[in-house]
């Protein structure tokens, strides 16, 4: 069921796209174009319509691409006799049934939690007028005590995932000390960005079969590219309304990508060209979401062999202005697989090569930080009242460092950088 303004375009084939992947069998759809209601967020008329309709299928829920308010899933359940839950709800499902790491879990529980912390107080009041589709089980709890036990849970969870992001940042830092860029997989989910990593690190991984999100927890391998050794990760898709909370609750996930040198862009083709555009623009205002805006992106332009020749110059001239470093390939049948590595090596070949030498003082610790954010760290040396660093970057950054370590009082040099694409 999905609610739109008539400006709106309809999100019901994505929406039924997500029901397959949660499990349910879609038995209907219905639509209605008309500023939301307060109470139902569907007109009264329509709702009479959809209890109808659930009547008539046998429907056992009814799924919205709306948000839905507490009092609109209990007015909807009340009215048709079901269980009325939202797009976030859906999507939250299809995290539970996909998790398999202990930290994918965990995401979902806070994400879970969060969204319970936000509907408690309404929640138990609902419940106290009569239980409905929906709203078992919390008729023994007071509001607030409710509430605080969904507070503890979530503080419970958090610190665990704390303990598991300490893990991962000293992971991070191994990974520079021993030189390694890293290159992060990105995409709208089922554009195939699994399957490229498969054929990149030539492995076999669970690849979805026309379902959402298979992908829900990293995956980071060795790869090498004209003898340089790269770290290659697989992330989770993005999706078109990424609830803010399931951001935040993936943060220690998505943060990969935010520590890449590089991002490649996963675009399905094979879809309609204003399809392309509307995920290719949804990626990146994602991540920019999650702070990666600045990190170099090349875009994979996959399935091309769902197309013709002629279908593939048409696109491409259209999406060449419109997409950062088109690369068209098909990860499945390994076509063009050459052409994307070059593209990938030819993103480090214009790294420039630098050292310096600064005094240990309250401001080192940060500075350093910032380096170790912005370039790639080879090699750090401390000294009894100084540190060395040795680092590559782009001209722009390694500017930026040579400024700051003027303003420290250091030395700053850059160095040839013969072998930059060969690991010593």
């Amino acid at each position: 069921m999905q609610r739109r303004l008539n400006t709106e375009e309809s999100t019901l084939d994505e929406l039924e796209k997500l029901a397959e992947s949660a499990g349910y069998d879609v038995v209907a759809t219905l639509e209605q174009t008309r500023r939301p209601d307060a109470r139902y967020q569907i007109g009264a008329g329509k709702v009479e319509e959809l209890a109808a309709l659930v009547k008539e299928k046998g429907a056992e829920k009814v799924l919205f691409d709306n948000p839905l308010r507490s009092i609109q899933s209990y007015n909807l359940a009340k009215a048709t006799g079901v269980e009325a839950i939202d797009r976030f709800q859906l999507i939250l499902e299809i995290f539970t049934k996909r998790a398999t790491t202990t930290e994918a879990q965990l995401q979902i529980q806070l994400a879970t939690m969060k969204y319970e912390l936000a509907h408690a107080k309404e929640k138990v009041r609902l419940v106290k007028r009569g239980e409905q589709p929906g709203f078992m089980g919390l008729g023994a709890y007071e509001a607030d005590v409710y509430h605080d036990a969904v507070k503890r849970q979530l503080h419970t969870i958090q610190k665990k995932l704390a303990k598991i992001r300490e893990k991962r940042l000293l992971h991070r830092e191994r990974r520079i000390e021993l030189g390694f860029c890293s290159i992060s997989l990105a995409g709208y989910t089922s554009a195939g960005k699994t399957s490229l990593f498969n054929a990149l690190t030539e492995e076999m991984g669970l690849v979805g079969d026309k379902t959402l999100f298979t992908t829900l927890s990293t995956t980071t391998r060795m790869v090498e590219f004209s003898r340089r050794k790269f770290l290659l990760t697989d992330t989770v898709g993005f999706i078109d309304r990424l609830p803010l909370t399931l951001v935040d609750a993936f943060h220690s996930t998505l943060e990969e990508t935010i520590y890449s040198d590089l991002i490649i862009l996963v675009l399905d083709i094979g879809e309609t060209l204003k399809t392309v555009l509307k995920k290719n623009k949804i990626c990146l205002e994602t991540i920019e979401r999650i702070g990666a805006s600045g990190i170099p992106v090349i875009t994979a332009l996959n399935k091309i062999d769902l197309l013709s020749k002629d279908e593939i110059d048409q696109k491409l001239e259209t999406l060449t202005d419109q997409v950062k470093s088109p690369v068209l390939i098909s990860a499945l049948c390994r076509t063009n697989l050459e052409a994307l590595k070059l593209e990938i090596v030819s993103n480090f070949e214009n790294l420039v090569k630098g050292t310096f030498t600064i005094p240990l003082t309250k401001d080192t610790m940060a500075f350093l930080s910032w380096v170790y954010e912005k370039a790639k760290v080879k090699k750090t040396n401390y000294l009894d009242k100084s540190v060395e660093v040795i680092f590559e970057g782009d001209p722009s950054i390694v500017d930026g460092v040579r400024k700051r370590v003027a303003e420290l009082e250091g030395k700053f040099e850059t160095m040839p950088i013969v072998n930059s694409l060969h690991r010593e």
